[in-house]
């Protein structure tokens, strides 16, 4: 059976090293559906409903910011999860974001 869109998206955040992170829009170009970001974006919503849960505190958006962070409970537990791997957050933002960011076309 073929997976569903969503299905696809939680394969590659499982795929997310430890102390690192991707982008909505990196995910969707990993699954050939470029202008997609915001799909992910809505797949990210449910995330929490997935088992094994999915290392969804990894998926930020582009400028590294934590748009997803209202999904957590509660919403400081993105920041705090991030930091436990080693990734800095101020204001919301991963700091060094090139440094930490996980490109799902090059590194899968």
């Amino acid at each position: 059976m073929e997976q569903t869109f969503y299905e696809q998206v939680y394969e590659v955040v499982k795929l997310i090293p430890k102390g690192r992170v991707t982008s909505y829009g990196a995910i969707a170009k990993s699954l050939g559906a470029g202008g997609s970001s915001r799909m992910v974006g809505y797949a990210m919503r449910y995330a929490g409903t997935v088992h094994p849960p999915l290392p969804a505190h990894r998926v930020v958006n582009s400028s590294g910011l934590l748009t997803g962070k209202f999904h957590f409970n509660p919403p400081e537990l993105m920041v705090e999860l991030l930091e436990k791997e080693g990734i800095m957050v101020k204001n919301d933002k991963v700091q060094n974001f090139k440094t930490h960011f996980w490109d799902p076309l090059t590194e899968i």
